[in-house]
């Protein structure tokens, strides 16, 4: 995949022209895209408005996510946000993909603060966030040259109806998290 420029340095369009075509060669060509059997978390989610549905598993060693994979269904926009947030949380800590999943969210969302309430879980967005926000996982601005290939959705927020769709794998990763937290409070 191309390096992806910075927005100062672009022509007028090449940033939007260069960011779809990122979007449409992970939907087309999806990574980590499989079931995983031996999974520590599993989870499934659909977006009823329009039809995406996804399933995220995880593998975790210790505090790190060791593997990801998704499979689904749904447009382009949802299953290049998977395909690409498994890249990107691959190798990472929990806490360090909490972050990542806070600055994306805002992103889409359009905010730039940092106790904003998530509208589709009710939870604040300050709840989860911790030192690895301003630290392991970069500022907490959510721009788009601070995002490396997340930045490809820094436009989803002039469209609402799609921000679910950008969104909906990355509540189904912290929903695995969570089955893999229960999992292990459990043994």
């Amino acid at each position: 995949m191309p390096a992806l420029p910075s927005p100062a340095s672009a022509a007028p369009g090449q940033i939007e022209e260069l960011y779809q075509s990122v979007i449409l060669d992970h939907n087309r060509r999806p990574r980590n895209h499989r079931e995983m059997e031996t999974a520590d978390g599993r989870a499934q989610d659909r977006n009823p408005l329009c039809g995406d549905e996804v399933t995220v598993w995880l593998r975790l060693e210790g505090d790190t996510i060791a593997d990801v994979s998704f499979k689904g269904i749904g447009c382009a926009i949802s299953r290049a946000s998977a395909s690409i947030m498994t890249t990107m949380v691959k190798g990472k800590t929990i806490a360090e993909s909490e972050a990542l999943f806070e600055r994306f969210h805002r992103l889409v969302t359009g905010r730039r603060d940092s106790g904003a309430t998530d509208d589709a879980t009710g939870t604040s967005g300050g709840a989860l966030q911790s030192a690895a926000l301003g630290n392991a996982a970069g500022t907490a601005e959510g721009t788009p040259q601070e995002l490396g290939s997340l930045a490809v959705f820094s436009g989803v927020s002039r469209f609402p109806a799609r921000v679910k769709c950008a969104s909906l794998s990355w509540h189904t990763l912290r929903s695995a998290l969570r089955d893999a937290a229960n999992g292990a409070s459990g043994a």
